[in-house]
């Protein structure tokens, strides 16, 4: 099978395309015919080395893929030959609260991942998806979507009527969004493009901000909001953005720290946090049962993710620069198999 290697720290220029015999199925594993992979922005982070891992050992990357199982183990019996799947981003996490213990190797970073023609996994790192999707878009769901859904319904709570501020329009700021209109929330949302913020709108968004016109935008949130402040923030944005992200929010918010796309430094007075009775919650992804939830409330309401761009699987290093550019609006995807 054909697959592709980086080497964590050497940049994009260190993927690589080789061959290598299929894996053996073991008992409780099956094999999976991979059809798309869609890319994150922790997928650069491995190639630039700022991820958490110490391995330069070359690896398999990436970690969300869709594909169907074309082989079934001894004793595995969640699965038959046919199903579509994607994967889980810890092979391991499974139901419940994250441990050191099932969150341990995620898919792509210190152990092989998922951009390959096939891969071999255990039946339970995987879980079904929606019959209306095709295979870009199914490709989303495993860290992006989990993630959002975490955000949104497991650690802040929400419930219709609430609102929620996404920043920027990447992949789990889009998905944020088109969850949180399909649970009946107030989404407001924040970009740097007033085109992508026109696009944002026509998916439901209630309101939008352009940080680069309003620098001080968590103003524009509270003025939105009637002085009051949005019930919880998707947090992606790292330095710079923390601080104003927690004036955004309002008394009892929670404040949803996803990534770090300007870096993970950032300066807050402690004191906003008490007086708020603010919360900072850390969001890992999720759980398989996450994805599992995620994918029947995505089926009911037919929800559509919205995948930017679809490269072919030799024009890989194509889709991490673009993703790299930051010219998208959704989620990249890497068609594998047609």
């Amino acid at each position: 099978m054909k697959a592709f290697s980086i080497r964590s720290g050497a940049g994009i220029g260190s993927l690589q395309s080789f061959e290598r015999a299929s894996a053996a199925v073991a008992a409780g594993q099956v094999r999976v015919k991979v059809r798309a992979v869609s890319l994150n922005f922790r997928d650069l982070m491995v190639a630039d080395g700022s991820y958490l891992t110490d391995s330069d050992a070359p690896v398999i990357p990436a970690s969300d893929a869709v594909g169907e199982i074309v082989e079934v183990g001894a004793g595995a019996s969640r699965w038959r030959i046919g199903d579509r799947v994607a994967t889980s981003f810890f092979p391991y996490w499974h139901h419940g609260a994250a441990t050191s213990h099932n969150s341990r190797d995620p898919f792509g970073a210190a152990v092989d991942g998922v951009l390959a023609e096939e891969i071999v996994v255990s039946e339970d790192s995987l879980f079904a998806v929606p019959d209306h999707l095709d295979d870009a878009q199914a490709a989303t769901l495993t860290c992006a979507g989990v993630t959002a859904w975490n955000a949104l319904f497991v650690e802040s709570g929400l419930r219709p009527g609430q609102s929620v501020l996404l920043l920027g329009t990447g992949g789990v700021s889009i998905w944020g969004l088109q969850l949180a209109k399909a649970a009946g929330l107030e989404a407001i949302i924040t970009s740097s493009s007033d085109e992508k913020l026109e696009r944002a709108k026509a998916l439901g968004a209630d309101a939008t901000v352009n940080y680069r016109t309003h620098p001080e935008w968590q103003e524009q949130v509270r003025a939105l909001t009637g002085g009051r402040g949005v019930d919880a923030v998707l947090e992606v944005g790292g330095k710079g953005t923390l601080r104003r992200s927690i004036d955004a929010a309002a008394m009892n918010g929670t404040i949803s720290i996803i990534g770090g796309v300007s870096g993970f430094a950032g300066e807050f007075n402690p004191f906003s946090l008490i007086m708020g009775a603010k919360r900072l919650s850390g969001i890992f992804v999720g759980s398989s049962g996450m994805g599992e939830d995620l994918s029947r409330f995505v089926g009911i309401n037919k929800i559509v993710p919205v995948v930017d761009r679809v490269f072919d699987f030799d024009q890989t290093p194509a889709a991490y620069e673009y993703l790299k550019s930051g010219a998208h609006f959704g989620k990249v995807v890497i068609r594998v198999a047609g």
